[in-house]
């Protein structure tokens, strides 16, 4: 394919964008996506890599034309997803893969309905509409599209478990948080409707950030089997910083990503004192539109100001 014959041509004549080369033993991933005249991808190494074939923008024959068409990473920085320009089929590849269209998602209707979220390994995809609520939910490694649970858009997206075997989802009608499997089969319904963000690899505990939205510094946690909540720990985040995006590891440990002056800082949280221990900082990019893997289809670092 056309793509491919690209990316393997870049990928030995790429553009270094200076600092260091990743080791040779360590494997080269999406550090992060970037749109200027076409998106881009750069990898970790400091290579960039065009993706010609992803479409920036909604056509003219679209629901809303212009509209920006969503470019998504998966959180492993192995996948990434995007509208196609020759057919606007939202498509699947990795590096060094062949695209895998999913024939479910049209850039038609984008501004109606949209690709929202992907798993942390990319093999799940969820949309989101204008409804509010969701559209359909993508299990790539089945090949396989499914409505949301009951047949009801009225569902809220909260987030996946870092293994991408849970997804964990709001009803609206009575606030309650639900966590189901890959096949959307119900495996436990919260005792409470704290609205929590993010879901461990116990598939129990939950986190709730806590205070107004955007200026929030505080969580707690959540057990959804029981609904006890802890209680409220004030993240020590660097002064005029927030908790921009709140999610776990696989280890457990819970991860607050947070917009700075010049782009992103990444900190590991205790649970129980707040202290934030940096991971790392990303320095953003002097482009438009910019995206990192794990991100939505919007997160407030997403567009230059």
């Amino acid at each position: 394919m056309r793509l491919r014959t690209v990316l393997a041509t870049l990928l030995l004549t790429a553009v270094p964008l200076g600092g260091q080369p990743a080791a040779a033993a360590t494997p080269v991933t999406i550090a992060y996506a970037q749109r200027t005249q076409t998106w881009e991808l750069v990898l970790t190494n400091g290579e960039v890599v065009k993706v010609p074939e992803a479409l920036a923008v909604a056509p003219h024959d679209a629901v809303n034309p212009g509209a920006r068409a969503a470019f998504l990473v998966s959180g492993d920085g192995r996948h990434f997803f995007y509208f196609r320009k020759s057919d606007g089929r939202f498509t699947e590849r990795t590096l060094h893969g062949e695209e895998r269209a999913i024939r479910d998602i049209t850039v038609d209707t984008v501004g109606e309905e949209w690709p929202s979220s992907v798993s942390y390994d990319g093999g799940f995809v969820v949309t989101g509409t204008s409804a509010p609520g969701l559209g359909v939910l993508v299990d790539l490694r089945k090949g396989r599209s499914l409505p949301p649970p009951g047949g009801t858009d009225t569902w809220n997206f909260a987030g996946f478990s870092p293994d991408g075997e849970r997804l964990l989802l709001q009803e609206y009608g009575d606030g309650r948080m639900t966590v189901f499997d890959r096949g959307l089969r119900a495996r436990l319904r919260s005792k409470t409707r704290l609205w929590a963000t993010a879901l461990a690899n116990d598939y129990v505990t939950a986190a709730e950030p806590v205070g107004p939205w955007p200026a929030s510094r505080k969580l707690r946690l959540v057990d959804l089997r029981t609904g006890k909540a802890s209680g409220t720990v004030t993240v020590r985040l660097p002064r005029g910083q927030r908790i921009d995006d709140l999610d776990f590891d696989k280890a457990g440990h819970l991860v607050v990503r947070s917009k700075t002056t010049t782009g992103v800082a990444v900190y590991r949280v205790s649970k129980t004192t707040g202290a934030v221990t940096p991971l790392r900082t990303m320095v953003r990019p002097d482009v438009k539109v910019w995206v990192l893997p794990g991100d939505d289809e919007y997160e407030p670092w997403a567009e230059k100001k």
